[in-house]
């Protein structure tokens, strides 16, 4: 088993949560959002109760069982946390994972972090805005990025265009 470097995985998820700026050295445009005040009990209350382990407890919803993995209509995947537009419908793919996938997300909407949960380093990304866990990134998508975000359907809601 590989053990993950605790130093690493520490500076990693200080700089997704410390405040101003991310992960990528840019500046934090939703360091002071109100989302990210909110109570674990206030996030209970305004989930249903699988989303709420998704999004604040970085859960992983059983593959095949979204229906967004069928939705093919043009619109807008938003965070289910907070409604913040997170991809377009323009981006979404069959990736044949069991979860919907996209090749980009839209600029500012998501931020990164390292995760180690099961024994080796993988991206795990969340809502910029309210940091709700989304799902993970993956160098094994189409072109032009050649990423797939694989994204818990729970934890997007579809707005139609």
């Amino acid at each position: 088993m590989i053990r993950p470097d605790r130093r690493a995985l520490l500076a990693g998820a200080a700089m997704l949560f410390a405040g101003p700026a991310t992960a990528q050295g840019r500046r934090d445009a939703y360091a002071d959002s109100p989302w990210r005040k909110l109570t674990d009990a206030e996030w209970r209350k305004r989930l249903p109760p699988a989303s709420y382990r998704i999004l604040r407890h970085e859960d992983t919803e059983r593959a095949g069982t979204s229906p967004l993995n069928g939705e093919k209509r043009r619109g807008t995947f938003v965070c289910l946390g907070c409604d913040l537009p997170l991809f377009s419908s323009a981006t979404k793919y069959e990736s044949g994972t069991g979860w919907p996938s996209f090749w980009r997300a839209l600029p500012g909407a998501v931020t990164t972090k390292t995760d180690y949960k099961i024994g080796y380093p993988r991206t795990e990304y969340h809502c910029a805005r309210c940091l709700g866990h989304q799902g993970h990134v993956f160098d094994d998508g189409p072109r032009p990025t050649g990423l797939r975000y694989c994204n818990n359907g729970l934890a997007l809601k579809f707005i139609p265009a």
